[in-house]
């Protein structure tokens, strides 16, 4: 008895040692987070004021590759172009990859916040226009350092290896192609997982939202010319009228997922521009549009684009057009597959998020719709594991008045569009901070 009871007193000490330092451990990184928060408040607000357009992040690159530099990172800058790298090394074990990305949008700020952005840019084309941080890039950027700097922080706590990536052109899909085709796994430690987030306009602040396997959709963009037979639009039987074509062709186009993709299988068909003619009584020769094809199933993917093609050359034909006038049916090269995450990894991490934020605060959600390129980073020859969140971003009692009376949140890519700044800060950082110690700790 007496070696029984020595050997359950001596377990029952090991398990309350654990679950102090595990408490400990809260404590440490909730007090640092304390501490940081002004700062990273400040550095938020001047990203917000100073958004970039993608692939021009010049300013913002050089901002993170200075804050990288300060907390203790070997800091590689220009990774095939705005692109920013950095490494802490802190002896064997894992390597943990940790990315965020740095575009704005062209949009014109309204929230009326005293720090909105009012700035105006040359985009890709060369043509003025407004930038607004409009999909919370400015929010990861600085739950990002936060991260990372408690982390060096708490180097005592953990061993391994730390890749920071500042990811340009998020916004269109070309930024994480480039760092890999710019051999971002071979000049710098290959991780053994990575990990990100995305603030949401849905959940509240201090809330993670999760998803094993697909979270956001892969999406495809097209170009669609419909050709006609331009001429007075006092004339019409004299012509052949594109525009009336187009709006034949964007009907029928509904009829893909509503009608020829299986209902268990989500896709959406966006027509969200079309352009054509120039004036009241003129009948236009063309019409152009753009598509975005949204898709979780590459299969369900080529099953829309063959469908564009049927469908536009069919009603060409019935409006009488001659075979070397029917529509040109272009996709884009950038196409960014959906976001899978691997289930074994964020499942780890919602049960290390919970420690430290409660299990009331960590959601499982839904599949979205929306696009992200970090998947890229998962269907790499390396196959690294990757999961995604989401960061709730949307104030507490705007969040209540919304589930309460029906009032709006403004979604992301809107004008209005604000992140409740210090409570996702503080949630972000929290969980991505022991999330990482304890996926560190873990030796499987």
């Amino acid at each position: 008895m007496g070696k029984l009871f020595t050997s359950i007193l001596l377990l029952l000490l090991i398990i309350t040692k654990a679950s102090g330092q595990r408490d400990n451990l809260n404590g440490k990184i909730l007090e640092l987070i304390k501490n940081e928060t002004d700062q990273y408040r400040n550095i938020y607000m001047d990203l917000h004021k100073n958004p970039e357009l993608s692939l021009m992040e010049f300013n913002t690159s050089g901002k993170m590759a200075d804050e990288l530099r300060s907390i203790g990172f070997d800091v590689t800058s220009g990774v095939g172009g705005t692109r920013v790298v950095g490494v802490f090394r802190n002896g064997n074990g894992k390597v943990i990859m940790l990315r965020t990305d740095m575009d704005a949008l062209p949009v014109l700020e309204k929230t009326g916040l005293p720090y909105a952005s009012t700035e105006i840019k040359k985009d890709a084309s060369g043509n003025d226009s407004p930038v607004m941080h409009a999909c919370g890039h400015d929010l990861h950027m600085s739950v990002w350092l936060g991260t990372l700097k408690t982390l060096i922080a708490l180097k005592n706590d953990w061993k391994g290896t730390i890749v920071a990536v500042a990811q340009p052109a998020e916004e269109v899909s070309g930024g994480s192609i480039e760092m890999i085709r710019d051999s971002l796994f071979q000049k710098f430690p290959k991780p053994d997982l990575a990990l990100c987030y995305h603030v949401s306009a849905e959940l509240p602040a201090g809330t993670i939202g999760y998803l094993p396997g697909p979270i956001f959709a892969g999406v495809n963009s097209a170009e669609i010319t419909v050709y006609g037979k331009g001429g007075h639009g006092a004339l019409p039987h004299t012509t052949i009228d594109p525009i009336v074509l187009s709006a034949r062709i964007i009907l029928d186009i509904q009829t893909i997922v509503s009608r020829q993709i299986n209902p268990v299988k989500p896709a959406v068909v966006t027509v969200g521009a079309i352009h054509g003619g120039t004036r009241s009584n003129i009948i236009p020769d063309e019409v152009k549009m753009l598509l975005s094809i949204r898709f979780f199933d590459e299969e369900v993917c080529t099953q829309i684009r063959e469908a564009l093609i049927r469908i536009t050359k069919g009603d060409a034909i019935a409006a009488g057009l001659p075979e070397d006038r029917m529509p040109m049916v272009e996709f884009s090269n950038q196409n960014t597959p959906p976001v899978v995450n691997d289930q074994e990894l964020v499942l780890k991490a919602v049960q290390y998020m919970k420690v430290i934020l409660g299990n009331e605060n960590v959601v499982q959600v839904d599949p979205a719709m929306v696009a992200e390129d970090f998947g890229k980073y998962g269907r790499t020859d390396e196959k690294i594991p990757i999961a995604l969140f989401w960061l709730g971003g949307v104030n507490q009692k705007k969040y209540i008045d919304h589930i309460a009376h029906g009032t709006n949140m403004p979604p992301l890519h809107n004008s209005s569009f604000a992140p409740d700044f210090d409570p996702s800060f503080k949630c972000g950082v929290s969980a991505m901070t022991r999330t990482v110690i304890d996926l560190l700790r873990n030796k499987k």
